[in-house]
């Protein structure tokens, strides 16, 4: 009997946080950017109705270039929003990192989301498979 007390305070303790970071509140899971894939994230790039935010380190930039035009992020999990996105809460932003491995691009983007901007997806091959598809990456350049 008291193990099966034990046991079930355990399991109880382990879902209580986890329910309370999947809800928010009004019976809702919370909200999971959107995924955007390579082709879809050139078609937007080309339309010129998207924002693409660098969410890597300038090591990794250095070393593999970035996605023509991005915003490059200072991190992606301190970066100030609305100084570094903008103040334009309704823009399509896509977040990438450095490849399906990588979670900087998820972070950066739930910071977005949480911050109110309302069009936020992940590009959740990064850079690694823009690269493999042929797409074309810059050296980068500090934000202007």
């Amino acid at each position: 009997m008291k193990q099966s007390l034990v046991s079930f305070a355990v399991a109880l303790s382990l879902a209580v946080p986890a329910a309370a970071f999947a809800c928010d509140g009004e019976g809702h899971a919370a909200a999971e950017p959107k995924k955007v894939t390579i082709s879809e994230l050139a078609k937007l790039q080309a339309a010129k109705t998207v924002r693409t935010v660098d969410a890597n380190n300038p090591d990794f930039r250095a070393k593999n270039g970035v996605i023509p035009g991005a915003i490059l992020l200072t991190s992606s999990s301190s970066f100030e929003p609305e100084k570094e996105l903008g103040a334009d809460k309704t823009q399509k932003l896509v977040f990438y990192c450095a490849s399906t491995m990588c979670g900087a691009s998820h972070m950066a983007a739930a910071r977005a989301m949480e911050a109110g901007y309302a069009d936020v997806a992940v590009l959740p091959d990064g850079l690694t498979g823009w690269k493999k598809a042929g797409q074309k990456t810059v050296s980068p350049k500090p934000n202007s």
